[in-house]
């Protein structure tokens, strides 16, 4: 067995590793809006370079690229007709995200990214990161409420108050 101590060691350059104090800002991370595509619930998210809000352009290309994003059809054996879309306005891009229940506890997505002065450009990117760290807290408050209203809620699996509950928070 391998010990962590008999790895080789590659350290990052210093300044590789210097360059990323200071690169972290709180960004406001709002809930829109609920929305329905079809047979889907969606959660409608944005998040915005700090003080500010994510264009309703962005926003609204978003959602037209959403029934390209969702899989047909919302309901399956193990699919329940939840998601979520996060449109992202980011510092150097436009970016919407789709993600959705499945598999009992598997959160997936869909990604499509573009240029700042065009939203409505945005194409699907093949391998997506699962997320920043603004997406991030976006997704961790909602893997909290599926836990807590669906998974584990005593009463039984709650889909309505999963859907209720909304994020506004700086991330």
């Amino acid at each position: 067995m391998t010990s962590l101590a008999t790895l080789p060691q590659h350290p990052a350059p210093v300044d590789t590793i210097s360059s990323l104090a200071g690169r972290y800002e709180p960004r406001p991370a709002r809930f829109i809006r609920p929305e329905r595509l079809g047979d889907w619930r969606l959660k409608l998210y944005g998040i915005a370079t700090a003080g500010r809000e994510p264009r309703p352009e962005l926003v609204e290309a978003a959602m037209s690229l959403a029934p390209f994003a969702f899989p047909q059809p919302a309901f399956t054996a193990d699919r329940y007709g939840v998601g979520l879309v996060i449109a992202h306005d980011a510092a150097t891009a436009s970016i919407a995200l789709f993600y959705w229940w499945q598999s009992v506890n598997e959160l997936h997505q869909r990604v499509y990214v573009g240029p700042l002065d065009d939203p409505r450009a945005m194409t699907k990117l093949p391998d997506p990161a699962a997320g920043c760290v603004y997406e991030l807290g976006v997704l961790d408050f909602e893997r909290r409420a599926w836990i807590e209203d669906v998974l584990a809620n005593p009463t039984g699996p709650d889909l309505e108050r999963y859907l209720s509950r909304q994020l506004n928070a700086d991330v």
